[in-house]
């Protein structure tokens, strides 16, 4: 070949950059969504920096995760289920909506100088909206976009995701420092404004089958259906497995001053060596395309998540243990894409909503879990025994989960996901399966979850 290796080279670690050249759509959206992502971390910084200014307390400050963390939950759930019952695109254009009022809300109370705790349930309703919007907007993907093309769209989401926890609390403190709060906030309207006029250009996104009824029995229905698909189970369970037991981030300060002799520069270096990981591999993320084995690449990304953070508290060296880091780093953010991927594919369209609610609760509950492991273990112990006990407990959970549910690692990217096999089939298992437990787990998921029939797509 002309280009030889080198080319070659280039191109398998390229962004595959497929989903914005041949889907108006989709380009138009990711544009305003990673716009509106960069909207939402000015809102949290100014936010931030305006509690700290009215209360000169940390605690209050920290209190912010708390006013934060209850809706995303909550409604995290809740959301899953309003995705699967209603049209998407008007779901996201009325919580696009409401997130552009709520900055307008909270340049009013700036103004106004109106009690901190306006402040706090501001940032709750801000939270809650996102929890009811995030799942109805994952689903518009695949909607819009081939199978093969999901990987990137995992990449070029981490690219967005980069960007926007970067430059959004940069923005907020030029914002701040240069024309005040209330101008902080009211910049992030028009940045609300970007999602909802590229959503009011898509076309309608009802659920296949015509949408379920938005209640307590179509969460449970979904829950079902998730416990009866072991593939699609395992892309939580391993993710809450790595979280709860790999995470170090809350020790980062202690290990700076006990590990590394140093401070808080050292600090900002080890938050920082993550993200320069995951970074790296969103730009360079082309390959995960043609990866076929999507399940067995995640195994060995959290397993390569978990030896990297158990050997970041070993070494004595700062370099290479930033240099573990960054390779944690990337470790998950492979996870991360090829998870999203597995749960766009192999869910069924008219449950995509649930499976992305729960996808978003496990991704918010998992750190604040890993935190709290964390801590505990190192007050017992030490800070560094913590790490490298955390990075040892994710290898042996991973380990425990891939004996329990081996099919995991057999998964191709372009399957459905199936059910679990009975022990024993019985000679009429297949009528038995369309008349007694599928109805059962089905009773509100229809048609597509039967069938496992693919995604409906419509041109951008």
């Amino acid at each position: 070949m002309a280009n030889g290796w080198p080319g070659r080279l280039a191109r398998t670690f390229s962004a595959d950059l497929r989903p914005l050249r041949q889907s108006v759509a989709f380009r138009r959206f990711w544009l305003a969504e990673g716009i509106g992502l960069t909207g939402t971390q000015v809102v949290l910084t100014t936010a931030l920096l305006e509690i700290y200014a009215d209360t000169d307390s940390a605690f209050a400050v920290g209190l912010t995760g708390a006013a934060t963390f209850v809706p995303l939950l909550v409604f995290g759930i809740v959301g899953g289920a309003v995705a699967d019952a209603f049209d998407r695109r008007v779901v996201v254009l009325f919580t696009s909506a409401g997130m552009a009022l709520t900055p307008a809300l909270l340049t009013l109370q700036a103004v106004l100088d109106a009690p901190v705790g306006v402040l706090f349930a501001l940032m709750g309703l801000q939270a809650a909206l996102s929890a009811i919007d995030a799942p109805a907007r994952q689903t518009f993907a695949a909607r819009l976009l081939p199978p093969d093309q999901l990987p990137a769209v995992g990449a070029l989401e981490g690219v967005t995701t980069t960007v926007a926890m970067t430059g959004g609390p940069l923005l907020a403190g030029v914002l701040v420092a240069g024309a005040g709060y209330g101008t902080s906030y009211a910049v992030v309207v028009v940045s609300y404004a970007a999602i909802f006029a590229a959503t009011w250009l898509l076309p309608p996104m009802r659920p296949e089958g015509g949408g379920t009824h938005a209640g307590l029995r179509s969460v449970v229905d979904g829950l079902r259906f998730l416990r009866g698909r072991p593939v699609l189970a395992m892309t939580f369970l391993v993710d809450i497995n790595a979280m709860l037991f790999g995470m170090p981030r809350v020790l980062f300060a202690v290990l700076a001053v006990e590990q590394f002799h140093a401070g808080p520069r050292t600090t900002g270096l080890l938050y920082a060596a993550m993200a320069v990981g995951g970074t790296i591999v969103a730009v360079t993320g082309g390959w995960l395309s043609r990866v076929s084995r999507q399940g067995l690449v995640v195994a060995v990304s959290i397993a390569v998540w978990g030896a990297a953070i158990a050997l970041s508290g070993l070494v004595g060296t700062l370099p290479l243990a930033l240099l573990l880091l960054a390779v944690a780093g990337g470790a998950d953010t492979v996870s991360a894409v090829l998870r999203t991927t597995i749960l766009r594919v192999a869910a069924p369209d008219a449950v995509r909503g649930r499976m992305a609610g729960l996808f978003m609760v496990t991704v918010t509950a998992g750190p604040s879990l890993g935190d709290l492991e964390s801590g505990l273990v190192a007050g017992f112990t030490s800070a560094q025994f913590s790490v490298v006990a955390g990075g040892v407990a994710c290898l042996v959970g991973l380990a425990v989960l891939l004996a329990a549910m081996p099919s995991f690692l057999r998964y191709r990217g372009t399957e459905p996901a199936e059910p679990a096999e009975p022990a024993e089939p019985a000679e009429d298992a297949e009528d038995a399966d369309s008349f007694g437990l599928s109805v059962g787990m089905s009773a509100h998921i229809p048609g597509e979850v039967a069938t496992g029939a693919g995604p409906a797509r419509t041109g951008g």
